[in-house]
Order: structure tokens, then sequence, then C-alpha cells
């Protein structure tokens, strides 16, 4: 049965982690808090300038000095900089005195309490709207050249940390040889690295990240300091202490854990890493837990350890995964019943999984139009459908186990024992029936000359620092470098003809060929899924988009001016024409009314009269009489116009165009 080249899998894996990074670059930061109201409200015309400008978000957010700005017409600064806690979710910052007519801009930027940026911006007017000049910055919250590479360093954590939690796992639990082992080594220390240095790269850019989005900022101690104080960088600077001691873990792990050969000794210090291991996992998924989604919203106090829960199992599966594949294509050897345990931990880790995964759809959806209509619903159905094709691929990983041969040749223990000693530049005697079964004539002479070089048996072999008789004069010393130096040079020869003969063994069972292609797709479909991961933290959840929605709804049906378009006909002499009706706010409250007659051709003309009236029938309120000022040639106005209640008004606007003509035209309209 053939196998993957090795050139194509390496292009495979490339493959798929650059659409992996395409696809995290391509996903905008969503906001998680959303503005519900303001005062003065989102395009409201008020009389007198108001002394400060509230915000209310549908959470709690993290606001400094300086998030929220007010600009007046000519885009100067009028707020203080100040900004307070009025209490619950709503913040407010004071205005200077004095402020001119005309419109205002609200700009903010905060932070929600899922640690994600938001911003925005909105308009009122005071006395009457007028042309604005303010500019507001192109660069959104967490977007942006520094937005990138917080997404990627996101992207590098998450995989850190499977890498590392997954991989020490799979050694303690599943196959103990694999810490002696170069390549399983270079997985657990390599994903240490990544987490290390992408936690260090998000804690520096997070400034830059929440606020200016310019790269300069990165490095800006005063920015730093402030990250310091909030949530999001108590959770990475917690991070960054718990991988100092997941570095000590490690070097026992690999240290003191692989050279015990006393079996209670192994049994004890396994059972010791096992437990701190543990601590240090739970705490490092913690920081993201107190940090992130399961850190706000509802049933937040349970929310949290399921996340850490959920968090640990993806570790235990695609870093075990990782591991596997590692050793499977990089290992001397690995043994089918380490495969088998990881095949039970991996099952265990995926009901996890679907536990834990079950209660947060739940809580970041809500229901199942959040599910299909909105980005969160839809990302998750992806990675549904991705950790369904890899439990299905996890299936036939398994069919291929059962298939496995339980150890490998004498030959492949004999390269084990040899690259281990090369390692160290040690002079080895080879174990009988290793290399000299596949030695060709020249091998054998090799190893004679070695044997006539090494004259007192094995003991210049091994390096025990006896003379060595060469024949040749020289002296005992140069000897001795000479014979150490040419033993190294054959034990590393038979070590490389050992580990051919390793690799022509695994590669003949059909069962490890099998179960290396199938682990090798699952690796790939797991970097996806990785990716969709990430990008789910970072889009605000179907709940809370949908309830964000549903206040947007209510706020544009209370607010926006009302603009009525009623034609009429009294009958009479020049009795046709238009009336236009304008009411600014348009809610309840009071309002003003402007009122515009107009002939069939444009042109505006007066009349004797104009009255309107506003009935609710529903609530029995009205009519309520309105009889505006005349302004100007075919211009009416009425200020202070009050609608005490919401709902669907009717409003009746009559005409009267000589002594006798007259008539009343009616529209209903939805105010509140």
């Amino acid at each position: 049965m053939k196998t993957i080249a090795p050139r194509f899998r390496h292009r495979l894996l490339l493959l798929l982690a650059v659409t992996g990074a395409l696809l995290a670059g391509a996903a905008p930061v969503s906001a998680h808090a959303a503005l519900t109201g303001s005062d003065p409200k989102q395009g409201a015309v008020v009389e007198r300038a108001p002394s400060r400008v509230s915000l209310t978000f549908s959470e709690e957010v993290a606001m400094s000095d300086g998030s929220v700005r007010v600009l007046d017409p000519a885009g100067k600064r009028v707020d203080t900089g100040r900004t307070t806690d009025l209490g619950g979710t709503t913040y407010g910052v004071p205005l200077h005195s004095g402020l001119p007519d005309g419109t205002f801009t609200v700009a903010y930027q905060v932070v929600s309490a899922d640690s994600h940026p938001v911003s925005g911006a909105f308009t009122f007017s005071i006395g009457a709207p007028s042309k604005t000049t303010a500019a507001l910055p192109d660069q959104t919250a967490g977007g942006g050249v520094v937005g990138g590479l917080y997404g990627v360093a996101r992207y590098l954590s998450y995989a850190g940390f499977v890498l590392t939690v997954g991989g020490a796992a799979f050694v303690l639990v599943c196959w103990p040889r694999g810490a002696g082992v170069r390549p399983v080594q270079r997985v657990v220390v390599g994903g240490w690295i990544t987490l290390t240095g992408a936690t260090l790269a998000m804690l520096l850019m997070r400034g830059s990240y929440t606020g200016s989005g310019a790269v300069g900022d990165i490095f800006d101690l005063t920015l730093l300091g402030q990250v310091l104080q909030t949530k999001s960088g108590a959770a990475l600077v917690s991070r960054l202490l718990l991988l100092a001691a997941a570095a000590l873990f490690i070097a026992v792990l690999f240290g003191a854990y692989e050279k015990r050969t006393d079996p209670k000794e192994k049994k004890d210090l396994t059972f010791g890493l096992a437990i701190g291991g543990a601590v240090v996992a739970a705490g490092l998924a913690a920081t993201w837990a107190m940090a992130e989604h399961a850190s706000t919203g509802i049933q937040a106090g349970l929310a949290m350890p399921v996340d850490v829960l959920h968090l640990l199992s993806v570790a235990a599966w695609l870093g075990g995964l990782a591991t596997l594949l590692v050793a499977l294509y990089r290992a001397p050897s690995i043994e089918a019943t380490a495969v088998r345990r990881f095949s039970r931990v991996a099952f265990c880790a995926v009901s996890t999984l679907a536990a834990t995964g079950l209660y947060q759809s739940w809580r970041q959806v809500g229901s199942w139009s959040a599910l299909t209509g909105t980005r969160y619903g839809q990302l998750l159905l992806l990675k549904i459908g991705l950790v369904a094709v890899m439990v299905g691929l996890a299936w036939i990983s398994r069919k291929w186990t059962g298939r496995l041969s339980e150890e490998l040749a004498p030959e492949a223990a004999a390269a084990t024992v040899i690259e281990e000693h090369t390692r160290s530049e040690e002079p080895v005697t080879v174990p009988t029936g290793g290399a000299s079964k596949g030695s060709s004539s020249g091998d054998a002479g090799g190893d004679a000359s070695s044997g006539s070089a090494a004259d007192t048996g094995s003991g210049g072999a091994a390096g025990s620092g006896s003379a060595a008789s060469t024949g040749s004069g020289a002296d005992t010393d140069s000897g001795s470098g000479v014979d150490d130096k040419r033993s190294a040079q054959l034990a590393r020869q038979r070590a490389a003809l050992a580990t051919a003969r390793d690799k022509r063994i695994r590669d003949a069972d059909p069962g490890r060929s099998g179960l290396r292609r199938s682990v090798l797709t699952e690796a790939g479909v797991a970097v996806v899924l990785l990716v969709v991961t990430t990008v789910l933290t970072s889009t605000e959840p179907g709940r809370t988009e949908e309830e964000a929605k549903a206040v947007t709804a209510a706020a544009s049906q209370r607010s926006g001016p009302l603009s009525l378009k009623l034609p009429f006909d009294t009958g009479g002499q020049d009795g046709k024409g238009t009336v236009l009706l304008d009411m600014d706010p348009g809610r309840t409250g009071s309002n003003g009314m402007h009122v515009y007659v107009e002939r069939p051709n444009g042109k505006a003309f007066d009349i004797p009269e104009v009255k309107i009236s506003f009935t609710l029938a529903a609530k029995k309120i009205g009519p309520l009489p309105v009889v505006p000022d005349h302004i100007a040639t075919g211009h009416w106005s009425a200020s202070g116009v009050q609608i005490p209640v919401a709902g669907d008004w009717k409003i009746a606007v009559t005409v009267r165009t000589s002594d006798i003509d007259q008539v009343t035209v009616t529209k209903n309209v939805k105010i509140g």
C-alpha cells in the first residue's frame, strides 16, 4: 500500500494552514456590546444644550478618559474628556458650557466585558440641524494592521496551548516512552514557545488593538500600564506566570521522568506530574474563560468552569492527535497499545466536547433563528460539521489501530538504542543481530578494523579511557582519540542503516500506513477547525446580536423625523395641492412640526387655514388638535407637539382653501 509522499504531505498541511490564516484574516472583529440608548438620543433636536452626554450599552464596558468624544459642527471637541460611570450600563461625559446651535457628533470607543473593542458614532442637534465638518478616523476598533496581527497571535496562542497541554497529556497517559523521543519533545516545547510568544505579543498589542490601532503604539509603555489594569491584561499576565510553571513541568517530564528506570519511582513521579500538570493546564484554560465570552452574559458562574473543561478537552484531542501524527512519521517506533490508549482518551475528550459544546451553544445562540441568521450561528454550524468530519475520520483511525502489529522487529529496537547513544557522541556496541544483520561486507570490514583498533576488547569502544594499540607507533592518547571518532562514526552509520530498515518495516505494515493517512487527514481538518474556533471567539454571540438588533429596531421606530405627503382636493377653485408634514423627532414626548402646502406644480401657496389632529383609537385618546402658526408663504410651524404614548396614531390634516371649500385627509403612522 502506497503512502503519501513527504513533500505532498508538507504542501497539504501548508495549504490548509494558509487557508485557515486567510479565513482568520478575513473575519472582522465584531462588537460584543451594543449601544442601546443615549441622552440626547440619536438624531434628536434639543432646544437647550445638555450639560453632558450619556451612553447606555447592552452590557458593562471598560471605559477610560477619552473613550467618548463630542465634536461641534466645526469638528472641535466640546467634552471635558472625563468619563463617569452613571450606574448599571450607563456612562457619561460632561460638556463645556456655551455650546452653539447645530449638529454635534458623538464618537465612542470602549471595550466590552468579553475583552473585544467596540466603536461607533451618532449625532444630535441643538436648536436645529446643521452641516458638520467633524471628521472621524477611518480606523475602526480592532481593525487594521494591528487587528490582523492580534488575530494571528490569538490563533497561535490557541495552537500553542493545544500542542503544549495535549502533547504532554499524550506522553503521560498514552505513551510514557515518548518522553525520550526527540520529535515528541519538539512538539511540546514548540507549543510552549508558541504560546509564550503569542501571549507576550498580545500583551504588547492590546493597548493599540483596543485604542488607536496604530502600529507605533504597540511599544507605548503608558498604554501597556493601562492594559495591565484591565481584566484582559490581568488574564495575559496570569498566563505568563502559569507558563513559567509549565516550563518547570516540561523540564521534569523530559528530564528526570524520562531517566527514571525504577518502576515505583516512575509511577510516583507520573502521579505527581499528572496532578501538577492538570492544575497548570486548568489555570491556563481559565485565563481564556475569565476574559472572553464565558465571563459575561447569562450564567457566567457556570459558563467559566464549563469553558475550562471545553478547552482542556480540545487540547487533549487535537494536541494528542498532533503528537500521534509526529510519532507515526518521525519517531523510530510507537507501540500499538499507545495508539489504543489515545483512541480511548480521544473518545472521552470528544464526549466532553459534545456536552460542554451543547451548553455553550445554547448560551451563546439562544434561539433557532440565531443559529442560522447570525454570523456566530453560521460559524458554529461550520464548527459542528468539522467536528463531525473529524469524528468520522477518528472512527476510520480506530479501525486501522486494530490492525496494527504490537511491536516493531528487534532491528527497530536496536536502532533506537544506537540512536540514543549516538546523540551523546559516545561510542556504542551494537546489540547482536542489529547492525550486523543488514551490514555489507564493507561494513563487516569496518567493524573488524574498529575491533583491532580497540585492542582491549570493548574497552576503547566503551569509552573507558584505556590505551589502544594501533601498531602505527602513535602515542596512546592520539590513538584513543582516533578510535573514539571512528567508533562514533561507525555507530552513526549503523544507526542510519537501522533507521532505514526500521522505516521499511513500518511502511510494510498496512495497518500503520493506513493509520498514518487517516491521522494526517484528521490533523488537516483540525487546523481548519482551530481557525473556526478562533474566529468564533472574536465574533459577537448570536444571542446578543439578536438582542442588539431588536433594540436597534425599536430605536429606529422611536427616532428619526416623521415625513408625510398628503394630496388634497377641496373641489373648489385652486383647491388641489399637496400637504407636506414633517415632525421631528417623531416619537413620544415633545415634537416640532412643520407643514408645507404646495400646488400641483410644486410651488408654495397660502391657504386660509390648516389644522392637524392626532387620534389613538386603541387607547381612546384624541383627537388632539394642533393649530400651527403661519411662518411664510406656504409654511406653517408648531412646537411642543405632545405625543403622550406610543402606538398607531391617525393623523388628520384639514385644509380649507376658501370660505366653503375644505377637506380632511388622514393617514395612520406608528409613533413611539
